[in-house]
């Protein structure tokens, strides 16, 4: 079995060539761009990871953050923080949290694989295989759980209707393009008729009221057409 990485950094440059070097390397690495995901993807299976990788500056939650709440959930797992930040007063936080490392940038990609190997070697993890997790559609800051009637944006967590699910998986399948409104009541619902357009209104204003908690993501109107789920 691979070691398994939960490697969080939200520089996309940096974080592609460390996440390709550590696969090259043998290991199977989960890369989140932000520790919301990050704490999402943990959540779903706090058993399935040997060790973390965390970046200390992030927006949103830092990694400090991060990995506070990664212990409170699995308290014997081990992490090093990556990070540019190289303090005394930040490195000795790091630590007093409970990290098993605090490397810093620019750093030897080598040693930083023999370092995760060490520590992994130290506290002989076992994971456990994932439990399957329910279908879930993840886009940008947005987590959508369409068997479960589900949307987490943000943290907080919204119910749908079977009708709101069904047009939001058709809009996450056609994303940042025109949708006319009798394209969406014909593939969805079979029908274009005066009463289903008025019930297609209703349900696009619930879904933008969901909506307008995510930083990306948005349904916008074409005036006399019909909408465009841009994201």
């Amino acid at each position: 079995m691979k070691t398994k990485v939960l490697f969080v950094e939200d520089e996309t440059d940096l974080g592609n060539v460390i996440k390709q070097y550590l696969e090259i390397m043998e290991f199977e690495v989960d890369w989140c761009e932000n520790g919301l995901l990050a704490l999402q993807k943990f959540k779903a299976n706090p058993n399935g990871y040997h060790i973390m990788l965390i970046d200390v500056s992030m927006p949103g939650m830092n990694g400090f953050e991060l990995a506070d709440q990664l212990i409170a959930l699995k308290s014997n797992i081990p992490f090093l923080f990556l990070t540019a930040r190289n303090e005394k007063k930040d490195r000795l936080h790091g630590l007093k949290i409970g990290a098993d490392d605090y490397i810093t940038k620019p750093f030897d990609i080598d040693e930083l694989v023999l370092r995760m190997k060490n520590i992994i070697r130290r506290n002989h993890i076992d994971i456990q295989p994932a439990v399957p997790a329910p279908d879930c559609v993840e886009l940008h800051d947005v987590l959508f759980y369409k068997d479960l009637l589900k949307l987490t944006i943000q943290h907080h967590e919204i119910a749908l209707t079977v009708r709101e699910a069904e047009l939001l998986d058709f809009l996450f399948k056609n994303q940042n393009r025109i949708l006319k409104r009798e394209e969406i009541l014909q593939q969805l619902w079979g029908e274009n008729d005066y009463f289903l357009g008025r019930s297609l209104d209703v349900f696009v204003s619930r879904l933008r009221k969901h909506l307008s908690r995510s930083k990306k993501i948005a349904i916008n109107n074409v005036y006399g057409v019909g909408f465009v789920f841009s994201c």
